[in-house]
């Protein structure tokens, strides 16, 4: 069935880990009638967790989107992961959602995650509701959540909903909206009056509701003043607006295991909840910055936001059309590569399952089947080079080096990592010669073991090693060698002496060759064999086997034979000169040194400062963030960060996030790892 673009409302789930998202969609889906009876996250038979990673660790690890009818409108629902490695998760939720609900467990209240989820919606400037989950359990507490989400994030959070009962004895809600309240002793929805002991209470936090409505509509607050009551629909009309431009946020509440009240969620999604046809899209058409109405009769423009890999569909690619109407077997153009596309197979989701479509309107999510070149972050039009920028992917912070385990994971390893990459732009695929390794970059830890389960599942069996810095050598002197080369055996010898003088050069300036020869004691065809060898010594490093740089390399003499000399004869006479002349110029190592930007809580910036210190880094100073959160500048050796994103979120309760960029190489003073000469 299709629906109007005005019918459709495109909602994620956002939250901490435990709050109990996946649970809410579940009960959502079982409201709408979509499932028979809710499966549960720990037995691993939710409709959201779907894949084998997620049931064995009984949370969610990747974005799940299910589709759903409510009072005649569709609700495409993104539940989404809520820890912090997964957070790339998050971000393509946020690109394609026009109303974020935040579920806020009753117990815990409002932590650092949610915090900075918020900040990352406010900046978006993305609409919020709450939803207090778990009412039903020991401990949980409305009026203390409730508190702790004014006083954090402001006086804009108004309460629509206030429980009835408390703990284990809750049991349905008061709608401040209505003065009307709903039982679900039954199981059902049951309207009834106002509790008794209740009335006082409702009727204060509900004249406070509507105070707080009305001042945002001048019409309404005078006819409010006059003593004109507005209606539910009226007061259901501003709220809207004030939801939409971000001025208010709902509280509303129940329990999803129950499932208590959710059903009104559902409601206030489509009451209250933007439609994709109350914004525009910012767009790039031929290299101009264009805004377009979500128009289903326009020109089609869709972007892929997720990438899945079903194990019986292959590619499945999840796109949210943002103009016209998109219909099985059209062709498109992908405007990041070129390359045309046709969407033979057009899908509904609803979690790990699909069901055939014949079109998409604008407005709405869907997905596609067998896309041949199209990857996460992709746009698919038929109008010139229209490009939707999203925002951003999160940088990665950590890396693992990755090593295959058999001769036939060797052959499929790139093939797999590929494919990981293509599916999550915020892993990282890198081959660093220098280290001989190849590095998957991620968020943490269980970003990247997510993707080495997945490469396994795909019958790929690796290791994983840390990664390796990439350290450097240089000369602090001058030195100088001969390099004798000298063989001889039946027929033709082997014969060349070349005299090779080093000097250093300054930080980054790399190798300089200069040929100093008179006299023809080294023939001209043999002077690039000479500095091959050169070159051969400084990749090799020596003992230590890191990479020479910054040095002047000058042949200066040497001698041949007019029978036994030869090019190769005169490259390895190069290589034994540099090297001794090497060892006599009072080597050094190099070590990599990065800036570093840090994030963090203000308590938690001391802390931060202290091991920045224990990790020879050098504070350059500190500012602060747009939400109070506090900068700190540094430069640090690239060695102390090799597993800093684990431990700056031991250190501080995961309430800081870091990005390093490489600014050059610095003197190393201190002994080796053993990693680092193996």
């Amino acid at each position: 069935m299709a629906f109007a673009t005005e019918k459709i409302r495109n909602v994620a789930l956002v939250g901490s880990q435990g709050a109990g998202k996946t649970t809410l969609a579940e009960a959502m889906l079982y409201r709408a009638g979509m499932i028979d009876r809710t499966g549960s996250v720990e037995e691993g038979n939710t409709v959201c967790d779907f894949t084998p990673e997620e049931k064995a660790a009984n949370h969610s690890q990747s974005l799940a989107l299910v589709s759903f009818e409510w009072q005649g409108h569709k609700i495409n629902l993104i539940d989404t992961p809520g820890a912090p490695d997964y957070a790339c998760e998050l971000h393509a939720a946020l690109q394609v959602s026009d109303l974020l609900v935040f579920v806020i467990d009753a117990s815990n209240g409002v932590d650092h995650r949610t915090t900075a989820i918020w900040h990352q919606a406010a900046d978006a400037k993305l609409p919020r509701i709450v939803f207090v989950n778990k009412l039903d359990r020991e401990h949980a507490n409305f009026q203390n959540v409730l508190g702790e989400l004014q006083e954090t994030f402001g006086a804009g959070v108004a309460p629509l909903e206030l429980p009835i009962g408390a703990g284990p004895d809750f049991h349905g809600i008061a709608d401040l909206l209505t003065d009307k309240a709903y039982i679900y002793d039954s199981g059902a929805a049951e309207e009834v009056d106002i509790p008794a002991d209740m009335e006082d209470q409702e009727a204060e936090v509900h004249e406070h509701l509507i105070e707080g409505i009305v001042v945002a509509d001048d019409n309404m607050l005078e006819q409010y003043l006059e003593g004109n009551i507005p209606n539910t629909a009226q007061l259901e009309e501003v709220l809207s607006r004030g939801v939409m431009d971000g001025s208010v946020f709902p509280v509303v509440c129940g329990s999803a295991t129950g499932p208590i009240a959710v059903d009104r969620l559902a409601n206030f999604l489509v009451e209250i909840g933007p439609s994709p046809a109350s914004h525009k899209i910012t767009v790039t058409l031929n290299n101009t910055n264009s805004e377009i109405a979500c128009d289903p009769d326009g020109d089609q423009l869709a972007c892929v936001f997720k990438t899945i890999s079903d194990d019986y569909v292959g590619q499945i690619s999840l796109f949210r059309v943002l103009s016209g109407t998109i219909r099985r077997d059209d062709h498109l153009t992908n405007s990041t590569t070129g390359d045309s596309e046709r969407l033979r197979g057009l899908i509904s989701l609803l979690g790990g399952s699909q069901s055939d479509i014949t079109e998409i309107a604008a407005g709405d999510i869907g997905g596609v089947t067998k896309l041949q070149q199209t990857r996460t972050g992709d746009t698919l039009t038929n109008v010139g080079r229209a490009v939707v920028q999203l925002d951003p992917w999160p940088t990665p912070v950590l890396a693992y080096g990755i090593v295959p385990t058999t001769r036939a994971a060797e052959d499929k390893l790139g093939t797999g990592l590929r494919r990981l990459t293509d599916e999550d732009p915020s892993l990282q695929l890198e081959r660093n010669e220098e280290t001989r390794q190849t590095l998957l970059w991620g968020l943490g830890d269980a970003h990247l073991r997510l993707a080495i389960a997945r490469l396994e599942r795909m019958g790929i069996d690796v290791a994983i090693e840390e990664l390796r810095v990439p350290y450097r050598q240089t000369i602090t002197g001058n030195g100088d060698a001969e390099g004798k080369h000298k063989k001889q055996s039946g027929g033709h010898g082997q014969f060349g002496i070349a005299y090779v003088r080093v000097e250093p050069l300054p930080r980054g300036t790399g190798f300089e060759f200069v040929d100093a020869v008179t006299g023809g004691s080294i023939p001209r065809q043999y002077i690039p064999a000479v500095e091959a060898g050169v070159r051969d010594a400084m990749t090799e490093g020596g003992g230590l086997r890191f990479p020479i740089v910054d040095v002047r390399a000058t042949v200066y003499d040497g001698k041949h034979h007019s029978v036994d000399s030869s090019e190769f004869s005169f490259q390895m006479a190069g290589k034994l000169a540099f090297s001794a002349a090497f060892a006599q110029a009072n080597p050094v190592v190099l070590e990599p040194m990065a800036q570093v930007e840090i994030t963090v809580a203000a308590e938690y910036q001391g802390d931060v400062m202290g091991d920045l210190s224990s990790r020879r880094g050098q504070v350059q100073g500190t500012d602060t963030g747009p939400w109070g959160e506090q900068v700190v500048h540094a430069i640090v050796p690239e060695a102390e960060l090799v597993r800093y994103a684990i431990e700056l979120r031991s250190l501080t309760g995961g309430r800081a996030s870091f990005k390093a960029e490489r600014v050059g190489y610095e003197i190393f003073g201190g002994a080796l790892p053993e990693a680092a000469t193996a």
